[in-house]
């Protein structure tokens, strides 16, 4: 039985958002507002899983990280910890293409890019949903802990096909809900421990009691590989992690194009973007 809740989730939605232009701007100020404390916070909470999580999804592409003339993109990339794991997988030749590291998030990027661009990696800042990308450019693009927070999900995806090479591949790790005895215990976690640790260290429980509500939203994994299909996304599969308390969706842009495929506006680059 597929979830009212989740069966009319377009996206994100904090709390007071009315639409997907209000959502957007609150995802953002609510970032900019923890990226001082973020990374501290995510490895609390997890107890250093999530490390774990990005080196699993970035050996899952190995392959095409492995080429130099890849064009490879991280998007929401945050504070860049899944931007390093990918540079960790790229050649170490000066002819390696950069990976390229883009968030709307100004103070998140500005923390990230302190991260991985000592590692060759460039930073972008732009929203996920209008890339600063040509059409049909991307080898591989890349989200981890992102996706969840977009305002649509299904613009999301049609942004990601948009941008991807026919044969390009797209990678998307997120949070979902296991099931049974794991799945109580994770709600009791989720529900009330991590805000609680949120307020103790960064003073506002807010942001983590968004955390659990918009897993709850989240599409489940059956029904985001529809969306990815209906796209034009094919061999779409789903690769839980931690008896599923994540997992990595992976999928390959087809030779045919959907109508948001063949739209091939966008010609800036990453060097037009000036984070500071």
């Amino acid at each position: 039985m597929i979830d009212m809740a989740r069966e009319h989730s377009t996206g994100a939605q904090p709390e007071g958002a009315r639409d997907e232009q209000s959502a957007s701007v609150a995802v953002r100020q609510m970032f900019n507002s923890i990226a001082p404390r973020y990374d501290v916070l995510n490895h609390v909470l997890s107890a250093n899983i999530d490390r774990i999580w990005w080196w699993w999804a970035a050996r899952r592409f190995r392959g095409v990280l492995s080429r130099p003339d890849a064009s490879v993109l991280d998007v929401c990339c945050g504070t860049g910890d899944m931007t390093l794991a990918l540079v960790k997988y790229r050649p170490k030749s000066g002819d390696a293409r950069p990976v390229l590291a883009a968030d709307f998030a100004h103070e998140m990027l500005r923390r990230g890019t302190r991260k991985f661009a000592p590692k060759g990696a460039i930073a972008m800042e732009a929203d996920a949903l209008h890339l600063p990308l040509r059409g049909t450019s991307m080898d591989l693009v890349t989200t981890a802990f992102g996706f969840r927070n977009l305002a649509n999900y299904r613009a999301g995806l049609e942004e990601f096909f948009r941008v991807l090479k026919p044969g390009g591949q797209l990678g998307i790790l997120d949070f979902s809900e296991p099931s049974g005895l794991l799945g109580k215990m994770y709600q009791v976690y989720f529900r009330r421990v991590v805000p609680a640790i949120g307020r103790a260290l960064c003073g506002d429980a807010g942001p983590y009691e968004y955390l659990p509500e918009s897993v709850s939203r989240f599409p489940t994994p059956t029904e985001l590989m529809a969306l990815m299909r209906s796209v034009g996304f094919r061999e779409v599969e789903w690769t839980p992690y931690s008896f599923g308390i994540a997992g990595l969706y992976t999928a390959v842009r087809g030779e045919e194009q959907s109508e948001a495929g063949q739209c091939m506006f966008g010609a800036g680059t990453s060097h037009d973007f000036d984070i500071g």
